[in-house]
């Protein structure tokens, strides 16, 4: 089961496009697996985020192992990649946990 953060929607290949693609706000996207250690480090920053920035920033998780398909898509190769999504089209990408201070400042250019 995946660890999901509160407040973190998890997408999949078939709900990619609609959540993701579609969506009127920016989309910050969690590329995220089970066994990874700094996926469950980042899940509070990631809650703290989506609560605190829902109103101009959607965040998602989506399961590398169970969604291949959008994984092999966007070149991911690392877990936790980051990538920031506007207009449909990925606009910003981060690989690794960070704290959220630094995850806010690398953000402000796409909010």
């Amino acid at each position: 089961m995946t660890v999901q953060a509160a407040g973190v929607e998890m997408v999949t290949d078939a709900t990619f496009e609609q959540e993701v693609l579609e969506a009127d706000l920016p989309v910050l996207v969690e590329f995220t697996a089970d066994w990874c250690p700094p996926c469950r480090q980042l899940a509070p920053v990631l809650s703290q985020i989506a609560f605190e920035e829902g109103d101009r920033l959607k965040v998602v998780a989506l399961d590398v192992d169970r969604d291949p398909r959008t994984t092999l898509k966007y070149g991911v190769l690392s877990m936790p990649t980051l990538m920031v999504f506007r207009g449909g089209e990925p606009v910003k990408s981060m690989v690794g946990a960070r704290p959220k201070r630094r995850l806010m400042q690398e953000l402000e250019d796409v909010l």
